[in-house]
C-alpha cells in the first residue's frame, strides 16, 4: 500500500531520525557484567584456586595441615595467638572426658608452623608422658619438624634456632629445679652449661629430676 510519503520524491522525504544501534562501551559491558553477578546470587561463595583447577598456593597448605593435625589428634584451639608463643595442656572431667588444648599462632609460615605443630606435638606423645619434662619438649620438637618435611613445609634455619634455643631453655630450666641426670637426647643442647654441669655433677644418662618436672 502506497503513502503519501511514497509519493515525494526521495530528496524530499524526511530522514530517519532512529539511532544507530552501537555496541555498549567498557563501562557497560563492566555494570552489565556486575548485575549478572548479583542476580546470580550474592550469597555464592568466592571462587578459589583449587576452584579453577590450580595448584593449591602455600597458605592453603598451611591451613590443610593445621586441619588435619587438629582432626587426627582430637585438639581444640582455645585460641589463635599473635606472637609466636604456645602452650598445651589437658583437662580431664569427672566422667572420664578429656579436652586437648592449645594455643598457638595460626600457620601461615615456617615459624608459625613450627610452633603451631610443635603443641600438637605435646598431644601427639602424651602430656606427662615423658620425665624429665624437657625430654617431653624435645619429642614435640622433634614431632613438629618431622611433620613439617612430611607435609612439604619448609623447615628454615630460623626454625632451628628457635627448636635450639628452646631445647637449651629447657635443661637450663631442669637443672634449676634439681635435675640429677641429662637425657643423653638433650646432651647437644646444654654445652653452654657445661661449667655449671660439671660443678654440680650432672651425667649425661637417663634419669629422673626430683620434681618429675
Amino acid at each position: 500500500m502506497l503513502t503519501l510519503w511514497d509519493l515525494l520524491p526521495r530528496s524530499l522525504r524526511p530522514r530517519d531520525r532512529t539511532p544507530p544501534k552501537v555496541a555498549p562501551s567498557g563501562v557497560a559491558r563492566t555494570r552489565a557484567t556486575r548485575r549478572g553477578r548479583r542476580a546470580r546470587g550474592k550469597g555464592s561463595p568466592p571462587e578459589t584456586t583449587a576452584g579453577r583447577g590450580a595448584r593449591p598456593t602455600m597458605r592453603d597448605r598451611y591451613e590443610r595441615v593445621a586441619a588435619e593435625m587438629v582432626a587426627r589428634y582430637g585438639v581444640r584451639v582455645r585460641r589463635w595467638r599473635t606472637s609466636m608463643s604456645g602452650v598445651a595442656w589437658a583437662v580431664t572431667y569427672q566422667d572420664g572426658r578429656v579436652a586437648r588444648l592449645i594455643e598457638s599462632p595460626r600457620p601461615r609460615g615456617p615459624m608459625s608452623a613450627a610452633v603451631f605443630l610443635h603443641e600438637i606435638g605435646h598431644h601427639a606423645i602424651g602430656i606427662g608422658s615423658c620425665k624429665p619434662r624437657c625430654l617431653e619438649e624435645y619429642h614435640a620438637w622433634v614431632f613438629a619438624l618431622r611433620e613439617m618435611e612430611a607435609n612439604g613445609l619448609n623447615v628454615t634455619d630460623a626454625v632451628r634456632t628457635r627448636m635450639r634455643r628452646s631445647l637449651e631453655y629447657a635443661v637450663r630450666k631442669a637443672i634449676r629445679r634439681g635435675i640429677q641426670s641429662i637425657p643423653p637426647e638433650l646432651a647437644p643442647y646444654a654445652p653452654g652449661l657445661a661449667g655449671l654441669v660439671a660443678r654440680i655433677g650432672l651425667t649425661p644418662r637417663p634419669g629422673k629430676d626430683r620434681d618429675g618436672a
